[in-house]
């Protein structure tokens, strides 16, 4: 009998940078949904995930005053949590590489709640903002910290977002 699993296993390293990404609950449809249940290897699943979402609208809750309201809650919430180095707010996703200082479960409650109550409060909404899971990869080097910090710096102008300069955060531009 195949194992079928609800939820993406998660790393919990306190101390250690992270890259993250969760997206919009909208923003799942059959298709992601598909690629999201396949026996694909996480690293290959979440690259097909992450070209698709790209291109896709549904979901896509993220723009003008939204974006600098949910980077400016990021970047300024206590570092006793988590530190940004890098942050790409997609229209229906977010890419951020940080620092964890806390578990992964405050985290997440941090990035995901208050992130979600911004978006409702702005576009006079009410629900959910998130899927419920998210994808996370501990960096295990110098080289992948910048692999990331690329990825998560140029996502936006790859898929030609006019506004893309708005849309990244980096510690290091």
């Amino acid at each position: 009998m195949k194992k079928k699993y609800n939820h993406l296993p998660h790393t919990n390293l306190i101390g250690h940078y992270q890259f993250i990404t969760f997206r919009t609950k909208e923003s799942l449809d059959s298709y992601l949904k598909k690629l999201y249940h396949s026996n694909e290897i996480e690293k290959v699943k979440q690259y097909q995930i992450d070209r698709y979402l790209d291109q896709s609208h549904n979901g896509a809750l993220f723009y003008g005053e939204v974006i600098g309201k949910i980077r400016e809650y990021y970047l300024g919430y206590d570092k006793n949590i988590f530190e940004i180095e890098a942050l790409s707010i997609m229209p229906n996703h977010i890419h951020i590489l940080l620092k964890q200082n806390d578990n992964m479960i405050n985290v997440m409650r941090v990035l995901k709640g208050g992130a979600g109550y911004i978006v409702n409060k702005t576009l006079g909404r009410k629900g959910a903002v998130w899927s419920r899971d998210y994808f996370d990869k501990a960096i295990i080097d110098e080289r992948h910290f910048e692999l990331a910090y690329e990825y998560i710096k140029f996502n936006a102008v790859k898929v030609g977002l006019s506004d893309a300069d708005e849309r990244f955060y980096g510690r290091w531009g």
